[in-house]
């Protein structure tokens, strides 16, 4: 096979990758705004910046963005073989869909279908179940991580370097954790949700990587 015939491929699977994470934020966009609307817990991210951008007037697509900007200038100084175009997908677009989204939910489907007790637990369960698999195919793409994940990954780069002995999910929780607090500081009330997100969020990640790259399991 040639040389340029190799570069080819792998810049095919390269950009199906980007497609992929693409895919994926968009999911996560769309399913963030059903669970915002159903009112029954998010992830601690969208906890934290939902809480902070009602708390100071300001839309949270904007909001997300601002925060999102800061987080991506720490993750560029000290670690930026974190970012690609899977970070900036994140960045910049899953709070505006979800601005859009809640638009469109306004002007469509009548408020009692989001909120009445049967049909808002379901609606809940399957965009929770969706949403978590959109952010497992995002991040099994592997086209960089969202600045708010990204910073836990140089924390833990850092602590476990001079303490070997602190687990790292120890530091995941307690940023997310912090996520939390912040967040109810500014407002918000945490639902079952963010457990139910914490508690299966990381083996669909798990299952979904073996599914996209059934090679490496």
């Amino acid at each position: 096979m040639s040389d340029s015939l190799v570069i080819k491929k792998v810049r095919a699977i390269e950009w199906k990758r980007v497609l992929i994470s693409f895919l994926g934020v968009t999911g996560m966009g769309f399913f963030v705004s059903i669970l915002v609307n159903c009112n029954l817990g998010t992830d601690p991210c969208t906890f934290m910046n939902r809480s902070i951008s009602s708390k100071i007037g300001m839309s949270f697509g904007n909001w997300q963005l601002i925060i999102n900007i800061f987080m991506f200038a720490i993750v560029l100084l000290f670690n930026r073989k974190l970012i690609g175009f899977g970070t900036l997908f994140n960045m910049v677009l899953v709070g505006y869909y979800v601005d859009f989204f809640n638009w469109v939910w306004g002007k469509t489907i009548p408020a009692t279908v989001l909120t009445a007790p049967v049909s808002r637990w379901s609606i809940f369960l399957v965009a929770l179940l969706c949403f978590m698999v959109c952010a497992s195919v995002y991040i099994n793409a592997d086209t960089g991580v969202a600045p708010y994940d990204g910073i836990p990954i140089i924390l833990t780069d850092k602590i476990t370097g001079k303490f070997p002995k602190v687990p790292k999910t120890l530091i995941r929780i307690c940023w997310d954790a912090l996520a939390i607090v912040i967040g109810i500081i500014f407002g918000g009330i945490p639902i079952i949700g963010i457990i139910l997100m914490a508690l299966f969020l990381g083996p669909l990640i798990t299952l979904v990587g073996k599914v996209l790259h059934p090679k490496k399991s």
